[in-house]
């Protein structure tokens, strides 16, 4: 599984034909050695880890259990494309249709905080977001942290898992024309968020049954939104006086939903960090290039996810320690991982990598910095910096005496008053 799962990153794009190829070229053969590797073999693993659910469940459990109760799990999904004619779970979603193709649906659950997805789970294609939302809690037994879900996954739909959960929480957006942000008044902003990069005003207010809700006005999304907004108008002719009036002041408007009594800033924070999340997805989709099936079966495409559930996991832990590297800031991670395929080392080479080990081969010097950088290569001892100024001379036995002191002799008393 770890071979496969790390391949998958590492090689993009990897079918099972080309996996045993690049398992004996590249250092995945030392750190999982004796791994089988062929076409017929892949398809088996992929067939066993689909068929054996409770242990799955049992990883995505051990992983919940480890999620600190404050942290937010953002809830999404993605569709991904698979025309394959023997599985069940392949169906036409509402979208797929209108293209003519099949899809399965996966739903993640992500740790805003770790920066790293918590479980997931296969879904048909044709089951839609809030009807996978109760079934994806309990399968994975979600119990602590705080949802932080998009529109699509309401928290009506897990009311009976949120009672269940006393530690579950959510942090959901409402629809804008939804009455409980007129009937509260909501547009009526009372303040600016502070130490952010943006310009926000925000209002929160407790409504009926203990909730509270939390509306947020970006200027600089709300311009956006309008340009966008008019120039669609100008562009099929069709604006309206009193609609463009209507829409004007939701333009750059969120408002949120949560059974939590949090500060304003650190529920608009929340939900923005789940941008972190789509990341992800879109990590999952072009820089893995996981968004085809490429089996047969239900139980295979679920081992198959299984996976690209760690394929992803490694990801986003390379994406934080490159990160804290401060290597992000100056590339992209796909251009980084570029930059690190050329690293070719020896395979008889010590344990500990140091660039000067003379066991790398043709490695230019950018890279050394980049896998020193990541802690993935010890760096040249830098000489001792020279001293500056002239060198002491040494001393010999003339130097040893004591030095004649500049100047006249100071005169003592006896010889100031003379002799008579």
């Amino acid at each position: 599984m770890m071979s496969l799962a790390t391949l998958r990153v590492i090689k993009p794009a990897i079918t099972a034909d080309r996996a045993r190829t690049h398992y004996l070229r590249t250092f995945v053969c030392k750190d999982y050695p004796g791994a089988a590797m062929s076409r017929n073999s892949i398809g088996s693993l992929l067939q066993r880890i689909g068929m054996n659910g409770s242990r799955r469940r049992q990883f995505y459990q051990l992983r919940m259990q480890a999620t600190v109760a404050d942290h937010h799990i953002a809830i999404d999904g993605m569709l991904k494309q698979d025309n394959s004619k023997v599985n069940d779970l392949s169906a036409y979603s509402r979208k797929a249709r209108v293209r003519g193709i099949c899809e399965v649906s996966v739903l993640y659950a992500y740790d805003i905080e770790r920066m790293e997805p918590v479980c997931a789970e296969v879904f048909p294609g044709n089951s839609i977001d809030a009807s996978s939302y109760p079934a994806f809690i309990r399968d994975n037994d979600i119990r602590r942290g705080i949802i932080v879900a998009d529109k699509g996954f309401p928290p009506s739909k897990i009311k009976e898992e949120l009672q269940e959960r006393p530690d579950l929480h959510f942090l959901t957006p409402i629809k804008r024309n939804d009455t409980r942000i007129s009937g509260n008044d909501m547009l009526a902003f009372e303040g600016v968020l502070s130490g952010i990069d943006a310009h926000v005003v925000y209002k929160k207010k407790q409504i009926k049954g203990g909730r509270y809700l939390y509306a947020f006005k970006d200027a600089g999304k709300a311009s956006a939104e309008e340009a966008s907004y008019l120039a669609n108008a100008q562009k099929k002719g069709t604006f309206s006086p009193e609609k463009y009036a209507a829409k004007q002041a939701t333009f750059g408007v969120i408002v949120l939903e949560s059974d939590q009594d949090l500060e304003p800033k650190a529920a608009y924070l929340c939900y923005e960090d789940r941008w972190l999340l789509e990341m992800v997805f879109n990590r999952y989709k072009s820089d893995e290039c996981l968004d085809h099936t490429d089996v047969q079966g239900d139980f295979s495409v679920i081992g198959s996810e299984f996976i690209n559930f760690i394929s992803t996991v490694a990801t986003c832990r390379i994406i934080r320690k490159a990160q804290n590297a401060g290597l992000l800031e100056k590339m992209s991670y796909g251009e980084l991982m570029d930059d690190l395929a050329s690293a070719w080392r020896r395979t008889d080479a010590p344990e500990e990598p140091a660039t000067d080990d003379g066991c790398w081969v043709h490695t230019l010097q950018l890279v050394f910095d980049e896998l020193e950088a990541l802690g993935l290569s010890k760096p040249v001892p830098k000489p001792a910096p020279k001293k500056r100024g002239r060198k002491p001379k040494p001393k010999d036995e003339t130097e040893q005496q004591p030095k004649r002191k500049r100047g006249r002799p100071r005169k003592n008393s006896s010889q100031s008053a003379g002799t008579v």
